[in-house]
């Protein structure tokens, strides 16, 4: 598919916002699931573009930087398969799969990028110094501008890299990845998936979470009930656990004399409340 010069504008800034984002943590642009899906609605193939958002973001839940290991680049993983399924032209499973599989290849590779971007950051962080014992408010405020501006450029330039390639040369690139490839991807992402998924219940499993867990699981199992029909029930739950939290909290911190130390079956709500 070849995409129009507004499309392809609309494309690197879109990539260029995820590269940002991926410091910033703001609006999360470079979540995969937000940023897949911008792509998909300024190219015109949106639903394609969020099941690959989708399931890319499912595998970024286990990403994570933790001490000096620096987490595969997930912006760039989303920015560069959403395009490259635009490109390629082929919306069906096989070719989100085939997106799919060479995301994470991408990601791992965005790294250098990530490397190279952060050790020029740090020469940024000296003259920063400088110009703050100069006193130089402005100075300061514009190498802070360039620093976030590497970090768009950083998604922004292979995105515009793989959009000049054309479609023809991603088409024939996908096609000449052998099925036994994209089929073990697929599979180890899958995997990366359920690890990714058990570590966030891991973290907000909890006896009043749970239920709750529960409740919704059973509900997505239903059929026809659309996504703003979950939305709704979830809105419902979580105004009634508030609800009952906020009443749980005023009724048991009478008994120690309205002392920080009550305990609502809570953890979460008693450190706020504590608070």
């Amino acid at each position: 598919m070849q995409l129009n010069a507004i499309q392809i504008i609309l494309v690197v800034l879109v990539s260029f916002l995820a590269g940002m984002e991926g410091i910033l943590d703001e609006f999360h642009f470079h979540q995969p699931v937000i940023a897949c899906t911008l792509i998909g609605l300024v190219t015109g193939h949106l639903i394609p573009c969020v099941i690959l958002g989708g399931t890319l973001q499912m595998v970024a839940l286990g990403w994570a930087n933790i001490g000096a290991a620096v987490a595969p680049d997930v912006a760039l993983a989303s920015v560069a398969s959403s395009i490259i399924l635009v490109l390629g032209g082929d919306f069906d499973a096989k070719g989100i799969n085939s997106a799919f599989a060479v995301a994470i290849p991408l990601a791992v590779a965005g790294l250098l990028l990530t490397i190279l971007v952060r050790t020029i950051s740090t020469g940024i962080v000296h003259i920063m110094d400088r110009a703050a014992e100069q006193g130089s408010f402005r100075k300061i405020e514009m190498w802070q501008y360039i620093a976030i501006c590497l970090q768009g450029l950083r998604i922004a330039i292979p995105a515009a890299m793989i959009l000049a390639v054309g479609a023809g040369p991603v088409k024939a690139l996908l096609h000449m990845m052998p099925k036994t490839l994209t089929d073990g991807l697929a599979i180890g992402g899958g995997m990366v998936v359920a690890v990714g998924y058990a570590m966030v219940i891991n973290m907000m499993a909890s006896r009043e979470v749970w239920p709750f867990f529960a409740i919704g699981f059973v509900l997505a199992a239903i059929d026809k009930l659309t996504l703003i029909g979950l939305g709704a029930i979830g809105l419902s739950l979580a105004l009634i656990y508030l609800k009952l939290e906020k009443s749980g909290g005023s009724g048991s911190g009478s008994g120690d004399g309205g002392a920080g130390g009550s305990n609502t079956g809570d953890p979460v709500g008693d450190i706020i409340d504590n608070y």
